[in-house]
């Protein structure tokens, strides 16, 4: 039996608090649509109280943000990129162009393209998240994309050093401070002073995600990332104080982050409520982690795995950390989850920051449908054919001819009967008259 022992705010609520970020989202990408520069600075000015005199930063700007950081921390940010860079290339190296011969004379293949130019966008308003720079700059590099921009938003009146020099070491072609749903719209929608791009990725708050779902045809889009989501699966074969921290780990991000604990445990569920009350009285960042606690925060109980695997499953999960004796049993059943944090020894920091795995993950259920960030979603895989010989031209074209006759398309039977006219000296079958099914 499925049992919620904490739940948290209605579906109605959500309902509201999605309806207003939608209307605030489509007002400013009509502004910006319409008027350009113009409206992008407005709304930075509104927003987060910057207007410089120019949003891209110059060499000498990106030179100064080096001279702000530790030598320790540009090494420790060059160790990530590391990572991430030999991780995307593993995956690079996984997708290869192929060619076949599949009937004699016929040829199919594919090519992997790369996306030509994409706009990266880095959190940095709140916390600045120094990691989005490497997740998406350094995989789109590595995929092969020639124009990579990148926009973070100005952090305590200027551009955060950290995340400045990530993007400049993950290989940015462009550097702007810029941030929220205007900088979202000036790279898919181009202004006059940023050209618009052809994709746009990376994580961010719900207006930066309800920003890239109303853009997404006129340009392309990674996957709607919004606010932070972690499910923490355990048993007692782990403790409450290591579950609260887990919890608080990603509540923290702000306060619609939701945070679930799913357990076989009752005490341990008890345990895990004692520890977050006990944490959250000394945790910094206590105010954002408890309200998203009491607002978003669930603990549900279950009485076997396989009703764990049944409910993390329907949760879907951005962060699924699981903590059991065996947990390899969630990897080989679970099929909905942005990333799982196998093991007591791993956990949703590691990933976020530094191991390798990309941090741009599925939000609200997304994880049904689509993976996180990764270099593939930098690449196209196109396909293409060629006929080698008049008799596989002739031979294929007999086929076309009778199928297209089917549906009725006179044009596109044509263009098979042409070639076997011209190729074969054959009399292609009449297109059967209106209404009438084709025979023979």
């Amino acid at each position: 039996m499925i049992r919620h022992l904490k739940t948290g705010i209605s579906t109605e609520q959500r309902a509201a608090d999605d309806a207003q970020v939608r209307d605030t989202v489509e007002q400013i990408l009509a502004d910006v649509a319409s008027e350009g520069d113009a409206a992008v600075r407005r709304y930075s000015q509104r927003f987060d109280g910057w207007s410089p005199p120019s949003f891209r930063l110059s060499p000498d700007d990106i030179a100064a943000a080096y001279t702000k950081l530790a030598p320790r921390a540009i090494e420790d940010i060059r160790f990530a990129q590391q990572q991430v860079r030999n991780f995307a290339q593993i995956q690079r190296a996984a997708l290869r162009d192929v060619e076949v011969e599949t009937l004699p004379g016929v040829v199919l293949g594919h090519r992997n393209l790369p996306i030509n130019s994409v706009g990266c966008y880095v959190p940095g308003g709140k916390y600045p998240l120094v990691a989005s720079a490497h997740m998406s700059v350094v995989t789109a590099k590595v995929a092969g994309v020639k124009r990579v921009i990148a926009c973070a938003p100005p952090y305590q009146g200027e551009p955060n050093p950290a995340i400045v020099v990530a993007m400049d070491m993950a290989g940015a072609d462009d550097i702007y401070a810029c941030g929220g749903v205007q900088a979202i719209a000036a790279m898919a929608l181009g202004t006059a002073t940023i050209a618009g791009v052809d994709m746009i990725v990376g994580p961010g708050n719900a207006y930066v995600a309800e920003a890239k779902r109303q853009l997404f045809g006129r340009v392309g889009i990674d996957l709607l990332a919004g606010p932070t989501e972690t499910l923490v699966i355990a048993d007692d074969s782990v403790d409450g104080e290591l579950c609260a921290a887990d919890l608080l780990g990603q509540a923290e991000h702000g306060p619609n982050s939701p945070a679930v604990l799913l357990t076989d445990s009752e005490q341990l569920a008890r345990d895990t409520v004692a520890a977050i009350d006990k944490q959250l009285a000394w945790l910094p960042t206590a105010e954002i982690a408890r309200r998203a606690w009491q607002d978003y925060g669930q603990i549900i109980v279950c009485d076997s795995r396989d009703e764990m695997v049944q409910v993390a499953d329907e949760i879907g999960s951005e962060h699924v950390q699981v903590m059991t004796r065996d947990p390899d049993f969630f990897l080989q059943r679970m099929t909905n989850y942005g990333a799982l944090f196998l093991g007591p020894e791993t956990n949703v920091s590691y990933g976020d920051k530094v191991i390798g795995t990309n941090h741009t993950l599925p939000t609200r259920k997304a994880s049904r449908y689509t993976g996180g960030l990764w270099v593939g979603k930098f690449i196209k895989t196109c396909t293409y054919q060629r006929i080698k010989t008049p008799q596989a031209s002739v031979m294929i074209g007999e086929y076309c001819s009778r199928l297209c006759a089917i549906e009725g398309f006179a044009g596109h039977k044509e263009q098979a009967d042409i070639r076997i006219r011209r190729y074969g000296g054959g009399s292609p079958a009449p297109l059967p008259s209106p209404g009438k099914a084709a025979t023979g």
